[in-house]
């Protein structure tokens, strides 16, 4: 982990158990801690660097006894050279145009966050969001945090990427697309993205949060090589097995928690 000068002291906490959204039939613990004050970039990037995620002005890395599941991976931006799919995606995508823009939610987003959350997590928690929740995922930020809107030629929202910016790469917080047009592929599209841009400012490294061999959710991170695992020696280079294609698309979309 990067070392940096605390300006106060800074406590950890250990999450109660609860079932595990990703492996069935398992619990979930969490390692937390706010990022907050002063020390906040810092910690942030130092952590995001030994694996944590962040959500909202939390970061967070599973904690969870007896199992190592979730495997901290990233992208290595200067190795990737995109295979035939991916390319078959970009061009497929090529009409849709992104624009980055700040962290403010508004209320065109949330419309198609919650047709997405209805037509692909119906039953779960973001689910039952409302408009000050989504507002709350968006805004809610100590680091520098930012949107990217993907939109059609008619100006119609497509898909919706939240993300943050550290010294060292981006990281994927949070996506959401348009349901009706699943067969666009539009959470690799996102991906790309994010490879592209980092590129473009010379940051090495697209985060993309935990792969998990035993959740399907989590399977499209293995297509986006080189990738680098997080583990006891710190970032090595990782080969995981290519998920099986399914007919749907939706492999290719990260989950709610990907965060």
């Amino acid at each position: 982990m990067d070392h940096f000068p605390l300006k106060r002291p800074h406590f950890f906490f250990t999450t109660a158990p609860l079932p595990c959204p990703y492996v069935a039939g398992r619990l979930e613990r969490k390692i937390v801690t706010e990022l907050n004050g002063a020390d906040a970039e810092g910690l942030h990037e130092a952590l995001s660097r030994a694996g944590f995620r962040r959500s909202h002005s939390i970061a967070y890395t599973p904690a969870c006894p007896g199992c190592s599941a979730c495997i901290p991976v990233r992208i290595v931006v200067d190795g990737f050279a995109p295979g035939r799919t991916m390319r078959k995606i970009a061009r497929a995508n090529a009409e849709l145009v992104a624009r980055k823009v700040p962290a403010k939610a508004t209320a065109e987003q949330f419309r198609l966050f919650a047709r997405y959350q209805e037509s692909r997590h119906a039953g779960g928690d973001m689910a039952l969001m409302g408009f000050y929740d989504y507002r709350s995922m968006v805004e809610d930020s100590p680091v520098d945090t930012f949107l990217i809107e993907f939109r059609r030629p008619d100006g119609s929202l497509a898909a919706v990427c939240l993300a943050d910016r550290m010294r060292d790469g981006l990281s994927a917080v949070y996506s959401f697309f348009d349901p009706d047009l699943s067969h666009r592929s539009l959470g690799t599209q996102v991906v790309l993205w994010l490879i592209a841009q980092a590129g473009e400012i010379g940051l090495p490294y697209v985060y993309l949060g935990y792969w998990i061999s035993d959740s399907r959710k989590m399977s499209y991170k293995a297509r986006f090589r080189p990738l680098e695992a997080f583990g006891p020696e710190g970032w090595r280079g990782f080969d995981p097995p290519l998920p099986q294609r399914a007919a749907s698309s939706d492999d290719d979309q990260p989950p709610p928690s990907a965060l």
